[in-house]
C-alpha cells in the first residue's frame, strides 16, 4: 500500500523524502509528494515521520 501523508500534520522537515530508497518522495514548495510508481511500499517514511503525518493503511484481511 503507498504511504498516505496527513498534509495538515505534515511539516515538510524532508525525513521521508531522506530516507526513502528509491527517491519516491519529494518535497515540493513545502509540500510532501509521493511518486506512487517509484514506492517500493517499504515503510522507512513511516518510521522516520517525527510527527505521525505518514501512514500506511492496510486492507482489512476477510480471514478469521
Amino acid at each position: 500500500m503507498i504511504p498516505i501523508i496527513e498534509k495538515e500534520k505534515c511539516t515538510a522537515c524532508g525525513n521521508c523524502a531522506d530516507i526513502c530508497p528509491p527517491g519516491a518522495i519529494t518535497l515540493d514548495n513545502e509540500a510532501v509528494c509521493i511518486a506512487a510508481d517509484l514506492c517500493e511500499e517499504c515503510g522507512f517514511c513511516v518510521t522516520q515521520c517525527p510527527v505521525g503525518a505518514i501512514t500506511i493503511r492496510f486492507p482489512m484481511s476477510l480471514d478469521r
